[in-house]
């Protein structure tokens, strides 16, 4: 039988993604690769399982059409490695962390075997005793948790996932171990544990203390007392506030995802994978792959036949990369085989919608995207039913436990992120909404070159209200919302992450969780600047009430070391700036009172200098002051009189709101000559910016792009590069 393959045609972006990712190269580091074979060789290797059925060959070229016409992609260690002497294909991985120095530094080996070969890893620090707890062997005292994940950060730090990008980590604490408080603030200082999602995982009995408004216990891990309580309120409004700083930690409801463990027998659900998306038990790891959404709509409707077809191969093409998997050590192969868990999921929902004519934040559009994923299910099920019948159930399939059909996978679907293998495919990620319609893309020269959304742009010009004044318009707002060409039907379809509101943001993932999820979902909760804490909370409590397993907030621009995402920092800066009736830009006066952060630095003889920061009600610096224990030193005093007058002018400079990447830059001038502290003062600064209402995002690590906060990572949306994926 010939399997017909449509033909695709790769957008730039695409090509470059995998130019610089994906396709094998030579000594020299060129592509030896092109769409065609890179496709070809992964059906080949994931096919090969089969190669005793009588279906072999054609069951090879149904995958290599899958993946060529950009109907399904799996994750994308399957995609770099499948075919290669490196083999494992496998996303994630939850590696447990025992109570001893052996067990911990075997974490830490396994942790950095699975980093190599380019899979990411989830860990709970709950097992280990907290700090200053008893050590009877040494008769010493604990150093806690998380002086133990410092050396994992540390480990990841030096270790290239396959040579192509570095690992990423997921680091969970239950909400009842001793050390919670200092686990919730562990990454206040946004200089520490860089290689690592923190989340709390939130009991129900927290959950219940924080309604009743009491206080809950602490439990030490090792010898299982209550050591003490807390205030659940407490507990939680630091959670809260830390998220609306910088985003973290998350919050991973335990209990919620231990009721749907479809192998209790085996244990319990300790963590996720970095990006939450994979509840896993100790040594489990999860092959992941995602449908594309945007591929299934035809006439105005969802073409479900076809849909049906590729999710029964996908279920086939999954289970089988179990089988071909090179796996980093024997303990995660032996926990695989055992339950043969895998993750499909989908991307391209967003497009889909936009299609069917449907908006991302409607009733219609919940109901559509809950019809289809539950439907993914079903079908995806009865796959597995049937290869059950034909290979066998997973190993650990216990009927007495079990109580459903024998299948052959123990779990099927999830929702992961899918940062650069949705950029290959052209479509929206994962499940989210689309993070910009029309984005500006710096390239050579200086250039910029408008990056206008395929659906977008078609749908402008078939109306007549496309022209390129328009689109910079909406680049420059980030937005298409409020532009009186664009008609508010499309305005309404073409929302984007930040246009929605958190509440429809939750109830998407709230309603794909219960219809057709059995592991989680990683999704990010995007709020506007604007967002208060009290939305925060709001959000975790809505979350939980809808069943989510998880949840990631982020308010835009509340990370540090971020440039604006839409506007360059100067013209947002002069909105800002107050104006005075002669139409020059004022100084900006003082209350008599401001909150203070004070730092003490080293100058290049190590002298101490203390540089203390002064901030608005907004954390918006204000005033910046240097204090000197070594003042009255006479060989000192110009160098003190030097450092006096740089505060002076850069406070000067915050009064006249003068951008702060402007006074950082001249600041930096000065990095590696005699005047180096005044370079210290601009690291200072772009560490400060962490929480401050200024609207910065992340710069991409390779190409200097804008990073969007989504599916709980980062992504570039010009280059390809992604933390997680």
């Amino acid at each position: 039988m010939t399997v017909e393959t449509r033909k695709v045609s790769l957008t730039e972006t695409a090509e470059t993604v995998l130019q610089r990712r994906y396709y094998l190269k030579d000594a020299q580091g060129h592509p030896v690769e092109n769409w065609e074979k890179l496709c070809r060789r992964v059906a080949n290797a994931v096919a090969l399982p089969d190669r005793e059925l009588d279906d072999y060959e054609e069951v090879r070229d149904h995958f290599f059409s899958l993946i060529y016409s950009l109907d399904f992609l799996p994750n994308s260690p399957c995609l770099m490695n499948a075919g290669t002497g490196i083999g494992q294909l496998s996303a994630c991985f939850v590696l447990p962390v025992e109570d001893s120095m052996e067990g911990i530094f075997t974490a830490v080996k396994n942790g950095a075997l699975v980093h190599k070969t380019g899979g990411g890893t989830g860990y709970s620090f709950s097992r280990l005793r907290p700090r200053n707890a008893t050590v009877s062997s040494t008769q010493g005292v604990a150093s806690g948790p998380l002086s133990f994940a410092a050396v994992f950060d540390v480990a990841t730090e030096t270790i290239k996932q396959g040579g192509k990008r570095r690992g990423a980590n997921m680091g969970v604490m239950r909400v009842d171990h001793p050390d919670i408080m200092d686990f919730i603030c562990a990454k206040e200082d946004q200089t520490r544990f860089n290689n690592f999602n923190f989340s709390v995982a939130i009991t129900d009995e927290f959950m219940q203390a924080l309604y009743d408004e009491r206080e809950y216990a602490l439990v030490d891990p090792v010898t299982k007392e209550i050591v003490s309580s807390l205030n659940a309120r407490t507990v939680f409004d630091k959670i809260v506030d830390l998220a609306w700083h910088n985003g973290e930690p998350g919050v991973l409801f335990i209990d919620a995802a231990n009721r749907a463990n479809p192998t209790p027998q085996l244990g319990e659900f300790e963590a996720t994978n970095p990006c939450g998306e994979q509840w896993l038990l100790p040594y489990e790891s999860c092959n992941l792959g995602s449908i594309n959404l945007g591929n299934f709509v035809e006439g105005g409707r969802v073409d479900y036949d076809r849909l049906a077809r590729t999710t029964r191969l996908a279920t086939r093409f999954l289970d089988n990369v179990i089988d071909c998997n090179v796996f980093p050590i024997p303990e995660i192969k032996e926990m695989t085989m055992k339950t043969r868990k895998i993750g499909l999921g989908i991307m391209g929902m967003h497009d889909m919608l936009i299609q069917m004519g449907l908006s991302y934040a409607s009733n219609e559009g919940r109901k559509l995207c809950a019809e289809v994923m539950k439907y993914i299910r079903t079908i995806s099920e009865e796959t597995s039913i049937e290869l059950a019948k034909v290979k066998g159930p997973f190993p650990a399939f216990d009927p007495a436990i079990n109580t459903y059909t024998p299948r052959r996978n123990a779990a099927l679907t999830s929702i992961q992120p899918t940062g650069t293998v949705s950029m290959i495919a052209d479509c929206a990620s994962g499940c989210e909404p689309y993070f910009s319609i029309v984005m500006v893309k710096h390239v050579m020269d200086g250039d910029k070159l408008l990056m206008v959304n395929k659906h977008f742009e078609e749908i402008a010009r078939a109306e007549g209200f496309y022209s390129t004044e328009l689109m910079a318009r909406v680049a420059d707002s980030g937005t298409v919302v409020g532009h009186e060409e664009i008609p508010v039907k499309w305005q309404e379809i073409f929302c984007t992450a930040q246009d929605i509101t958190p509440s429809d943001h939750i109830q998407m993932q709230g309603i794909l969780q219960q219809s057709g999820v059995d592991s989680s979902i990683s999704k990010t909760i995007n709020m506007p600047n604007t967002a208060t804490k009290e939305d925060v909370r709001l959000a975790y409590l809505m979350g939980y009430e809808m069943g989510c397993k998880g949840l990631t907030v982020y308010r835009d621009g509340s990370r540090d070391g971020q440039v604006l995402n839409t506007k360059s920092a100067s013209e947002a800066s002069q909105k800002e700036a107050m104006v005075n009736s002669q139409g020059l830009i004022g100084k900006q006066g003082l209350p008599d009172e401001l909150s203070a952060k004070r730092y003490r630095l080293k100058d290049p003889d190590h002298n101490n200098v203390y540089i203390i920061i002064c901030f608005d009600e907004n954390e918006k610096p204000m005033e910046v002051f240097a204090k000197f224990p070594f003042e009255n030193r006479i060989d000192l005093k110009d160098k003190s009189t030097m450092w006096t007058t740089t505060c002076r002018l850069v406070s000067l400079a915050l009064r006249y709101n003068i951008p702060m990447e402007e006074i950082i830059k001249q600041l930096d001038r000065s990095s590696g000559h005699m005047l180096d502290l005044p370079a210290q003062l601009g690291k200072l600064l772009k560490s400060f910016m962490a929480g401050t209402q200024n609207g910065f995002h992340s710069k991409c690590a390779d190409c200097g792009g804008m990073l969007a906060f989504e599916e709980g990572c980062e992504t570039c949306h010009s280059c390809g590069y992604s933390k997680c994926s």
